[in-house]
């Protein structure tokens, strides 16, 4: 009988169970992360069975998961733990089944789980603990920086939007965003889920020439007594407006570039032209010494035109194409005496001594370009072997 009767408790209590989790309820975040000295705001959200009532005749109690006697939350401030006494408070109305806790100067050991207790005073007093639900906190030491969107290059004289932003766990103390460059700043802030909020900074500004090559900086600053503030830099350079100028400036540049270019050529092939004149002009076979070799020759062929030039001609073939008739001249010449020739088959004869020669001048053709004149001593045509 006691084994039924246990059987039947048990599964009592589990269909009970069953029942009120069905109109008890509760929505919690199972973790949050907070910055140590900072502000955490647990979201929290319920329900209850009976018809809705007053913010006035509910009561919110925040305890620890372990022992439910550790209270970090309570209306009555006497029966909350000391090392959370003056931090701890409720977000929101409890009419409105907004159960949120915040919880200030967040501790390195405030780790939790922190569970939901709500009583409502009613004629028979209804009160739930949602043990099964509670929240744990991760530390964080060292605020994130926050995040700079930004272009690199902008326009000058066109509006430029920068975008700093930020996340946390503490929308009940916004933290604040600044920049080193006087535009215009707009702030917003959005819930982004799961108890994570996102501070945004818009900042608008003309950028104009002085801006150029500078750095544009966004720095955080949290709530509580966080040691130090986060910055993050952004490098911008600055593109100048088209003008007439930069038109100009360039054309100009380019025009004058290609004039001193051109007069540098021209006055190295005038000097170039200058120096092959010279140069031909000192040289035998320029065309200065060229005319003036054909001038020499056109005297000399003057003077012999005449019957005097004829007759040397003649004396000069005569000379050397004499022979005697009937006789053959020994072309041994042996060393005699002066005027004194032997023929073959005669006897040696004396002749007379040759009157001094004429010089007649002979021109040579040595190259095609190139002539030169020289003078041949001959005898008179009556000069006799």
């Amino acid at each position: 009988m006691d084994v039924r009767a246990g059987i039947f408790l048990y599964w009592l209590h589990i269909i009970c169970t069953g029942v009120f989790a069905d109109v008890w309820k509760v929505h919690v975040e199972p973790e949050m992360k907070a910055l140590v000295s900072s502000c955490v705001v647990l979201p929290c959200s319920f329900k209850y069975p009976v018809q809705v009532q007053p913010s006035d005749r509910i009561r919110a109690i925040w305890h620890m998961k372990d022992n439910w006697d550790d209270i970090i939350f309570h209306g009555d401030s006497t029966r909350v733990k000391d090392s959370f006494k003056g931090r701890t408070k409720l977000i929101g109305s409890l009419g409105g089944f907004n159960c949120s806790l915040e919880i200030d100067e967040v501790r390195n050991h405030d780790n939790g789980p922190y569970c939901f207790r709500v009583e409502l005073e009613t004629s028979k007093k209804d009160k739930y603990s949602f043990v099964e639900n509670c929240v744990s906190i991760q530390m964080i030491e060292q605020a994130s920086k926050p995040e700079l969107q930004a272009e690199q290059s902008v326009q000058e004289g066109e509006t430029a939007v920068f975008k700093c932003s930020v996340r946390h766990t503490c929308p009940s103390h916004q933290p604040t965003l600044t920049w080193n460059h006087t535009g215009k700043a707009i702030m917003s802030y959005k819930d982004i889920g799961h108890g994570n909020w996102e501070t945004e900074s818009v900042l608008t500004f003309i950028p104009q020439k002085e801006d150029d090559h500078t750095s544009i900086t966004c720095t955080v600053k949290h709530h509580g007594n966080v040691e130090g503030e986060m910055t993050v830099t952004h490098s911008i350079f600055v593109k100048e407006q088209a003008t007439l100028s930069h038109i100009l400036i360039p054309s100009i540049s380019g025009l004058g570039a290609a004039l001193l270019v051109g007069l540098m050529c021209f006055f190295i092939v005038k000097r170039y032209k200058k120096r092959i004149a010279d140069l031909e002009s000192r040289n035998d076979n320029g065309m200065w010494s060229r005319l003036s070799r054909m001038s020499r020759r056109f005297r000399s062929g003057d003077g012999s035109s005449g019957p005097g030039g004829r007759q040397q001609r003649r004396s000069i073939w005569s000379r050397f194409s004499r022979r005697g008739q009937g006789n053959q001249i020994d072309r041994n010449f042996d060393n005699k005496a002066n005027n004194v020739c032997t023929v073959s088959g005669n006897k040696p004869f004396s002749k007379a001594p040759m009157p001094s020669p004429k010089r007649i001048p002979i021109t040579m053709m040595i190259t095609p370009t190139q002539q030169t004149s020289t003078y041949m001593e001959i005898s008179d045509e009556n000069a006799t072997f």
